[in-house]
């Protein structure tokens, strides 16, 4: 057992009861009122098995890191991010965050899930438990020191499988759900057309900051998005402000997708956004935001195009005045 900061180390028993106010806390720190199996969840999973040997250290996004005196298990039960990669920025995330968006993504016992970002593999270890035995979590890393990492910590959970690989590539088969930990901006075709009917996807959406040097980079301005595979399209509708590390590669994004995208995150409105449109012509005028063969609509999934002069971007949207 890792030496604590003073006094002698919790033992697994005190521990247990660390873990089981943790997650309470956690749940209520989120706004969720009732969800016994992810409570469950986040007691039975022991965070600090994820956040390797080296001396821990917490995240603080205005002032660097902070290493903590010691690694001792009791101080892994916080909401604060520890810091997994600090030259790349990725970080095991706020608890509270996750708690709110794995309770959106809803994985239910038997589902099939890809956890995209996965790091060291703590989100997927919960997204283990929330599926169940009868069910399977594919975890995505880009990186390969911490895919490794995450291969290792996962091993016991035999319904998780660790691949290192670029996350728009994936899914490559029909799942219930994608649980995406990296800022966009935009979902990656993958993500949607792999979504099986009822299936949901969480993302960042996001803007990076100007990263000078090339150092890496973090979203400007960020939202989680819920997307559920309807009959008519996807529903779509904002989860709140989150900041993730932003994506490598292909996801990206490009001058144009910053400029629109920081303009629609600038005007405000998320909140009003019903659907997203995908791969068929939007009224811009009834969009928050429009992309390359996408949009962010204020209208339900399939309803046809509403006539110009509605409320859009550079207008107060429904229910705005």
């Amino acid at each position: 057992m890792a030496r604590p900061v003073a006094g002698e180390p919790f033992g697994e028993r005190e521990l247990a009861v660390v873990r089981r106010a943790f997650a309470r806390q956690m749940l209520v720190a989120a706004a969720v009122a009732d969800n016994a199996r992810l409570e469950a969840a986040f007691a039975s999973v022991r965070r600090e098995a994820f956040l390797g040997d080296e001396p821990w250290q917490v995240a603080d996004l205005r002032a660097g890191y902070r290493t903590l005196p010691a690694n001792d298990p009791v101080l892994a039960y916080q909401d604060v991010l520890f810091a997994l990669a600090p030259g790349r920025g990725v970080h095991n995330g706020s608890p509270s965050l996750h708690a709110a968006w794995l309770h959106a993504l809803a994985p239910a016992p038997g589902d099939e899930v890809v956890h995209l970002g996965a790091g060291t593999g703590y989100y997927s270890a919960l997204l283990s438990r929330l599926v169940g035995p009868e069910g399977r979590v594919t975890a995505v890393e880009l990186d390969a020191a911490l895919a490794g990492r995450a291969r290792a910590n996962l091993a016991a959970f035999t319904n998780v499988v660790v691949t290192e690989g670029d996350a728009v590539d994936w899914p490559r088969q029909t799942v219930d759900a994608v649980y995406v930990n990296f800022g966009t901006m935009r979902p990656a075709a993958a993500w949607l057309e792999h979504l099986a009917p009822g299936g949901r996807l969480v993302l960042p959406l996001a803007v990076p900051a100007p990263a000078p040097g090339g150092a890496f980079q973090r979203s400007r301005h960020g939202a989680g998005l819920l997307v559920i595979r309807t009959g008519e399209g996807f529903s779509a509708r904002s989860l709140g402000p989150a900041y993730f590390v932003f994506a490598e590669g292909p996801l990206a994004g490009d001058d144009a997708d910053r400029q629109a995208l920081g303009a629609a995150f600038e005007r405000g409105g998320i909140e009003f956004v019903r659907s997203l449109v995908w791969r068929r012509p939007v009224d811009p005028a009834r969009c928050w935001h429009v992309g390359a063969g996408w949009g962010l609509s204020y209208d339900p999934p399939g309803r046809p195009a509403t006539p110009a002069g509605a409320a859009g971007p550079g207008r107060a949207g429904p229910g705005r005045s």
